[in-house]
């Protein structure tokens, strides 16, 4: 694998993602969906998990990073990447730099793979990096897949945040590379004729979903649950 530049930096635990001092109901939740996870895809591979929704704003982009950390609390070596290059928000979640990323690496900007590593967590991120005027292209290009293929060498799980499914197929043009696929449903937000629609589409690209996260936000922000159904 080429030698990645990597940028350190520390981590912000007040925000609402998982540290050892969230909420017991979020901790505990995120090592519920963390087990399923794993027990979903047994082996010793690297595992490439997929983390979708049917519509914005339901919360995915939240999921993707805390499920990331949830695997680097048990020492597992994790890679999330921001696979939303229209609308990313992992870099801002995680106060990391934005720029470069993704879009610019597989545009050819540059040449080393943009991975910046969060110290204390045991998770490296790669960001989107600017928006492309055609985000589809870059994602279902021969580079991306390469890319992919490369990355598993060196991580045991990578965990991709892709857009909505009903606005983009993104998600689903990687199907071959993802060994599982989970849905996020807000219960506040997610709409049940898109969420069958999302899964119309993943079932037509024959990917493997393997189960969905029930997303429940409560207002009063000392409680804050998830729950997995298989």
């Amino acid at each position: 694998m080429a030698k990645n530049k990597e940028v350190r930096m520390t981590f912000n635990p007040k925000k609402m993602l998982l540290s050892r001092r969230s909420p017991f109901s979020m901790q505990e939740a995120y090592k519920t969906l963390r087990t399923n996870v794993a027990f979903s895809l047994p082996g010793t591979d690297c595992k490439c998990i997929g983390i979708v929704s049917a519509n914005r704003g339901d919360g995915k982009s939240s999921v993707a990073a805390n499920l990331a950390l949830s695997f680097g609390q048990i020492k597992k070596k994790v890679l999330l990447i921001d696979c939303d290059l229209r609308i990313p928000t992992l870099a801002s979640k995680l106060e990391i730099e934005s720029q470069p990323g993704l879009s610019n690496y597989l545009i050819g900007e540059i040449k080393t793979i943009p991975i910046q590593h969060i110290d204390g967590r045991n998770i490296d991120v790669i960001a989107a990096g600017n928006i492309p005027p055609e985000p589809t292209t870059l994602i279902e290009s021969e580079h991306m897949f390469s890319l992919i293929e490369e990355l598993k060498e060196s991580y045991d799980y990578i965990i991709i945040d892709f857009p909505p499914i009903s606005i983009v197929s993104d998600a689903a043009l990687l199907s071959g590379l993802i060994d599982g696929y989970l849905m996020v449903v807000s219960h506040q937000n997610s709409e049940l004729s898109k969420i069958n629609e999302a899964l119309r589409q993943m079932r037509f690209a024959d990917a493997k979903m393997i189960g969905f996260v029930y997303n429940k936000k409560n207002y009063d922000k000392s409680v804050y649950k998830k729950k997995y159904y298989r």
